[in-house]
């Protein structure tokens, strides 16, 4: 069995948040609903602030370019800048100009926002946009590809069309063509049960291409890299902040990581308890360090 997932609250609260220098929250589900902070998440986050701890924010979210969530995070009520946000659009843009140092273009399956944080770092695309063009099935199965593709990258995007998924699965057919997906979260939680997210859409081309992606975002351990390369933290004094088991506290265990699930998202202790009885040590991975309600609850133990 897993071990324990323990409630943090009184001496184990001040004592966690003492131990630590740096804390990665996810966003939705955790600082806001919606449009709505979380109450006392706002407080939270500038009194870490200005207490020395470095804090950042992280998001598989791939249609908000850095810029939009820092104007967003200011509108309720949290100091944050552009260097203290890792999303997946950019994180994707550093994983191609540093990672693999691509030659060519990106064909991307994704919106403006995506689009946008490639051509900030230099990397030509194309592809956003309804791309809505006549002929038959035919007619794009044997279409004129652009040679200079060397990478498709596969994020959220709401003009998603059968003609792109062709296109694709054509440059896939190219085993030197890099494959990337932004995230594979199944499900956006909106208001109404949600809908189907960026994960349903990379589904659907690793099974027309036969192969699979590369994942940028949570749970993988890409972004929490692109932290420590850039601010030099410390595995072993940082905390990572979620609400959802399958990839905020999966890419804390991988990263090793001390983990605090919230209880304002997508997740509940007895999803954790189901996890725990398991016999599968890759379930065990899902199960968090600590618990709370809410990241407010946090507060009390910085006084």
């Amino acid at each position: 069995m897993a071990a324990a997932c323990a409630p943090l609250a009184g001496d184990l609260r001040s004592q966690l948040l003492a131990s630590v220098d740096a804390l990665l929250f996810d966003c939705d589900g955790v600082l806001w609903r919606g449009e709505s902070a979380i109450p006392g998440a706002a407080q939270l986050v500038n009194r870490l602030q200005e207490c020395g701890k470095l804090v950042f924010f992280l998001t598989n979210n791939s249609t908000k370019s850095r810029e939009l969530y820092v104007e967003k995070l200011q509108r309720l009520g949290f100091r944050a800048h552009c260097q203290q946000i890792y999303a997946t659009a950019p994180c994707a843009a550093l994983y191609l100009r540093r990672e693999i140092q691509l030659c060519g273009s990106v064909y991307v399956i994704g919106g403006a926002a995506l689009r946008g944080e490639l051509q900030a770092q230099g990397i030509v695309c194309s592809g956003p946009g309804p791309e809505v063009t006549p002929g038959t099935l035919q007619v794009w199965a044997t279409e004129p590809l652009d040679l200079t593709v060397a990478a498709v990258l596969v994020g959220f995007d709401e003009q998603f069309t059968y003609l792109k998924l062709c296109r694709a699965s054509r440059y896939l057919r190219d085993p030197a063509c890099f494959f990337l997906a932004t995230n594979t979260d199944t499900l956006l939680p909106l208001e109404g049960g949600g809908i189907p997210g960026t994960g349903c859409l990379v589904k659907s081309v690793e099974a027309a291409s036969k192969r699979t992606a590369y994942v940028i975002g949570k749970p993988n351990d890409f972004m929490f890299k692109c932290i420590v390369n850039e601010h030099g933290i410390d595995p072993s004094r940082t905390v990572m902040i979620g609400d959802r088991l399958d990839t905020d506290i999966l890419m804390g265990s991988n990263c090793g990581l001390r983990t605090i699930l919230t209880l304002t998202g997508v997740s509940t202790l007895e999803e954790v308890k189901a996890h725990q009885e398991s016999d599968s040590p890759e379930r065990h991975k899902l199960v968090p360090t600590y618990y709370v309600n809410s990241v407010a609850d946090l507060l009390p133990g910085l006084e």
